[in-house]
């Protein structure tokens, strides 16, 4: 067979009822919250879905990018925009939308929580954070998409400084300990895992402390990402 004869069966099968063109965005978007992992969910407010919870997702327009399909429908969704978003793969499984066939491309991100105020979207009745662990029930495949987000992101924290996407700006050793311990699901020494991170020089000490607390107030820090970008420049390997 040509390319003349390939291009034109692949003209016509586009058309077709056996060709699958039907493509959407579905996205995790992981909070950190008193050291809590979190997860951002939205109730569909008509369709079939109505009144359930899921994750933000939606079409992907013929004129845009995957990507930027994915920035768009957070945005219109849930409010929140400038985000670290990373892809995840594809699923397909013939029966994961009961009326017709629909692959989704799988997203996770993650979000300072306090940098951003949740506005439902106009599909969304409402938009909330739940504990990774109190999940409700969720619509379609919408369960598997989060279980390997969450796969990705123990993966992911143990390879580059992802997670500090999670933290506010100015943070605590001890805050930070509890996300690594709350997203690897794993008890950590503390005087361990200080001298491994501050090994790294990937902190900044600020000449700060915390305030409003009943205990004695911790000195606060803070990730640069510059620094982290020379160190790789000259051969560093991020490894928790």
């Amino acid at each position: 067979m040509n390319k003349k004869t390939i291009d034109s069966v692949s003209i016509k099968e586009v058309g077709s009822e056996d060709v699958v063109n039907a493509v959407t965005i579905d996205c995790t978007i992981f909070g950190f919250n008193e050291g809590t992992l979190e997860v951002l969910l939205v109730q569909h407010a008509d369709g079939i879905s109505k009144g359930k919870w899921g994750l933000p997702g939606g079409w992907i327009k013929k004129d845009e990018s995957i990507d930027d399909a994915a920035y768009r429908l957070l945005r219109e969704l849930t409010g929140i925009d400038n985000i670290y978003l990373e892809q995840l793969k594809a699923f397909g499984s013939p029966e994961r939308f009961p009326l017709s066939r629909v692959i989704t491309i799988g997203y996770y991100a993650l979000i300072k929580k306090e940098d951003y105020r949740l506005t439902p979207g106009f599909t969304a009745s409402a938009v909330k954070w739940y504990k990774v662990k109190e999940v409700p029930e969720l619509i379609y495949d919408h369960a598997d998409i989060l279980e390997i987000s969450l796969k990705r992101l123990k993966r992911r924290v143990r390879q580059a400084p992802v997670g500090f996407n999670l933290l506010p700006e100015k943070f605590t050793l001890l805050q930070l300990m509890h996300l690594y311990e709350e997203i690897l699901e794993v008890e950590m020494d503390k005087p361990n895992f200080r001298r491994k991170f501050l090994r790294m020089k990937l902190l900044v000490p600020l000449d700060e402390k915390e305030t409003d607390v009943s205990h004695r107030a911790a000195q606060l820090y803070k990730f640069d990402p510059g620094i982290y970008e020379k160190l790789t420049d000259k051969g560093f390997n991020f490894e928790f």
